[in-house]
């Protein structure tokens, strides 16, 4: 959506025509308005005309169009949205929208379930079904919680890679049946991907060695290899076939073939054997490649002539740049962020709570708090937020009220479907607000879930380094974003990344685990990444 006029489609109208009947239906409101909304889509997709640029009067002809909705269509037309629309979307949180993707989860049924049981998550949830708590309420029953149990497998599959987390759950099963400390964990899991395909894992030793019978259907490749030659093994399982390539014509100008069981003398056939993958990196004449930069983009270069960076680690990190709690949708107080912040030896932690859940007035009384619980911990939380980049550029507070804040995340939570210069210019014209501190999530992608938004992240880019505002490393394992790819040319540009875990209960601050193995995939050292700070130096940043 948010087409130049002239542009937007009879089907752009009825999809926001029908969106905002799904959005009403989960906010529980009255049917007769719901079924009003679903009539006009139909009736509009259904048109041989294009009703953008019709009038008031012409588009009241069309049977289902009143006054009301004829103003909306005409909203539609000129902005791609309408400010009803966009006020029901600021008061539904997205991930609750997204549970509309779950088989059998409608409109209807979603509001019982966010009104009574407080769902905000496919995570809520999968835990409410597996605790039996759906069948509980008035209408439901065994069968309904089944039908959905089988919708959240269908909707956690329909992407065939897994994610981190499904990852570590089915390395957690095979591992019971590998040697102890005697396997690494190879391919593109080790180099720190997004998402991955299968799991390969190298083990020193013959099969026999095994404690238990090894899956064969969980998506998991394993090579049983000689402790002797384990070094090659492992190098060869673990890099990009570019880089793998790469090192191969090396290692050929070396007069060698490069094999999981060695390296082969060209001449003779002799095969030099390795324990480990230094040895390997040592023996043709280089520094030891990290896995996460083993994707063939100059790191063989600058590792022959002993020049790569010294990347940035998790011990590095200083604090979380971006935390929810229960004042707007988190499920933990300030109080457990601050000892979670203790806990992990942090110097501080920011609480980003929603601009959307969170009134000017709430958000002085959320401040106090936080000056009272500081007092308390070695933690320091610092007073921030997550303000919303609305669909016409606009931000979620006035300047004033920003002003007041020690740090401030901008995102973009709604109007996803704007076409990318209107998306893009809504982020630019973000930025140059003096008070922004970060671009939040900055593609808005859920991986498995939703793609990203279309967005020109070279003018983004472009964009923070003329502004100094830092780009997003959301650390989420069901965000990741930014992607390697696009860090590593923000790094190029000078752009400052803030790595953020997003956490929305305790537990998730071990997430920043994720979002520096992406920082170290897009080469950022510590220089790149402002939580390495230390609080004062942050503070004068942010300054």
């Amino acid at each position: 959506m948010g087409s130049p006029k002239g542009q937007v489609t009879n089907r752009d109208v009825a999809e926001r025509l029908a969106f905002m009947a799904r959005l009403l239906g989960i906010a529980g409101d009255d049917r007769y308005r719901i079924a009003a909304y679903e009539r006009a889509a139909r009736q509009i997709d259904r048109l041989s005309f294009p009703v953008a640029g019709l009038d008031e009067e012409k588009l009241t002809h069309i049977p289902g169009i009143g006054d009301r909705i004829a103003g909306q269509v005409q909203e539609i037309a000129a902005t791609g949205t309408f400010g009803e629309l966009k006020d029901l979307q600021a008061a539904i949180p997205g991930s609750v929208v997204e549970l509309l993707g779950v088989t059998g989860v409608g409109p209807k049924t979603l509001h019982i379930l966010y009104k009574k049981l407080g769902i905000r998550t496919l995570d809520d949830l999968e835990r409410a079904v597996k605790g039996h708590r759906l069948r509980a309420l008035s209408g439901f029953g065994a069968k309904t919680e089944e039908t959905i149990r089988r919708g959240i497998e269908q909707f956690q599959k329909r992407s065939n890679r897994m994610s981190r987390p499904q990852a570590d759950a089915v390395l957690a099963g095979v591992a019971e049946a590998l040697p102890d400390g005697r396997y690494t964990v190879a391919g593109s899991y080790r180099r720190g991907a997004s998402t991955v395909a299968r799991l390969a894992i190298v083990v020193a030793g013959d099969r026999s060695e095994a404690a238990g019978r090894i899956p064969t259907d969980a998506g998991v490749d394993i090579r049983f290899t000689e402790p002797g030659r384990y070094g090659t093994a492992l190098l060869c399982a673990t890099g990009s076939a570019g880089f793998l390539e790469r090192l191969g014509q090396l290692a050929t100008e070396q007069g060698y073939r490069l094999a999981p069981e060695g390296l082969v003398d060209s001449a003779s056939g002799r095969l030099q054997e390795f324990a480990s993958e230094e040895e390997v990196f040592s023996f043709l004449g280089m520094e030891t490649i990290p896995p996460e930069l083993r994707e063939n983009r100059g790191e063989i270069e600058l590792a022959l002539r002993h020049a790569l960076p010294d990347l940035v680690d998790l011990s590095d990190v200083r604090g979380d740049l971006h935390a929810h709690t229960t004042w707007s949708d988190g499920r933990q107080s300030l109080e457990d962020v601050a000892e979670a912040g203790d806990r992990r030896g942090y110097e501080y932690i920011v609480i980003t709570d929603h601009s959307s859940r969170v009134r000017p007035e709430a958000l002085a009384k959320q401040q106090a708090e936080i000056e009272r619980i500081n007092r308390r911990h070695d933690c320091r939380l610092l007073a921030g937020s997550e303000v919303d980049i609305k669909s016409d550029g606009t931000l979620g507070y006035e300047n004033r009220v920003l002003a007041g804040l020690d740090l401030v995340i901008a995102s973009v939570h709604s109007g996803f479907s704007q076409d990318q210069d209107v998306l893009t210019r809504r982020i630019l014209t973000a930025m140059e607000n003096e008070h922004v501190d970060i671009i939040g999530h900055p593609t808005g992608r859920l991986i498995g879930r939703r793609p990203a938004y279309a967005v020109d992240l070279e003018r983004v880019m472009k964009h923070a380094t003329a502004t100094g505002t830092a780009l997003e490393i959301n650390a989420s394992p069901h965000r990741l974003d930014l992607e390697d790819i696009y860090i590593w040319h923000a790094k190029k540009e000078g752009v400052k990344l803030a790595a953020g875990t997003d956490a929305h209960r305790n537990g998730e601050f071990t997430n920043m685990r994720y979002g520096i193995t992406l920082a170290r995939r897009g080469w950022c050292t510590p220089d790149d990444v402002l939580n390495t700070l230390s609080l004062s130096a942050l503070l004068e940043w942010t300054a």
